[in-house]
């Protein structure tokens, strides 16, 4: 099964950072948050990735073109016959798979993942955005998206109330709200688990598609959306506060999204 990480976006409430990277290049404990989320489902199998690259996606190009020599140890014979060895390594990294897209600079995220469609084949596949982390049960939800035979099954979290809420009856989610006025329900954590119909439904080629108000919206309308609880850890990265917490974390040895 593959995953898709959408990782174009410009982050522009975490400037600090993303002047010079994507967002999903910002480091947590000296890798990339995308690093860590990659971590996350390589633990529980899946290792082939489809990258949906925008802002700066030259960035994460050559991190993953680059990513032996920046790894491992390295022997480089100069001269007549130059060469560079790489030495032996024991990371879990070495079985992944990674694919590279560009999905164009100013896409919306609906409108990335149908540009990486032809990369997913006709299989059931994981989705997730490119800077969040969770120590989300990805078998669990996989099993779970299998059990029901709709088309998209979403994680849903509660965390704080600034984000968007999803209204849920009987593990459907019926509608999304972006941003309601007062909140503190369930939301989208962004795991998700969907089947290649939803993506021959309800997208075409345009750059303008929302993942969320419009593909999940009139999903959602039809039935076609469940939700799968987390009650684990659960946190975006937004904000520069935000990233400060997840190095502490991490250096702390209290990084509650590291399953692996």
């Amino acid at each position: 099964m593959k995953v898709v990480i959408l990782c174009g976006g410009q982050g522009t409430r975490l400037r600090e950072e993303t002047e010079v990277k994507p967002k999903p290049m910002v480091l947590i404990g000296g890798k990339p948050i995308l690093w860590h989320i990659m971590k996350i489902y390589g633990h529980h199998g899946l290792t082939e990735f489809v990258l949906c690259l925008g802002y700066k996606g030259y960035v994460i190009k050559d991190f993953f073109l680059n990513y032996q020599a920046r790894t491992r140890d390295v022997t480089v014979s100069l001269g007549t016959g130059a060469a560079v060895s790489f030495h032996e390594s024991s990371d879990a990294e070495e079985d992944w798979r990674v694919t590279l897209a560009d999905t164009g600079e100013e896409t919306l995220t609906g409108s990335r993942l149908y540009r990486v469609r032809h990369h997913l084949g006709d299989e059931t596949f994981c989705l997730t955005y490119g800077d969040g982390l969770g120590d989300v049960d990805i078998r669990g939800l996989v099993e779970f998206h299998k059990s029901h035979g709709k088309l998209v099954t979403v994680t849903g979290v509660r965390p704080p109330g600034r984000f968007g809420e999803m209204d849920i009856r009987d593990s459907a989610v019926v509608s999304f709200d972006e941003k309601p006025e007062d909140g503190a329900g369930t939301i989208n954590g962004g795991f998700f688990v969907m089947e290649p119909a939803f993506i021959e439904r309800y997208f075409e080629n345009r750059d303008d598609i929302s993942l969320e108000h419009d593909a999940l919206r009139a999903a959602a309308a039809d039935g076609e959306v469940m939700v799968w609880p987390h009650n684990g850890f659960w946190q975006p990265m937004d904000t520069y506060r935000e990233w400060r917490m997840f190095e502490d974390m991490w250096t702390s040895g209290q990084a509650g999204w590291k399953v692996w």
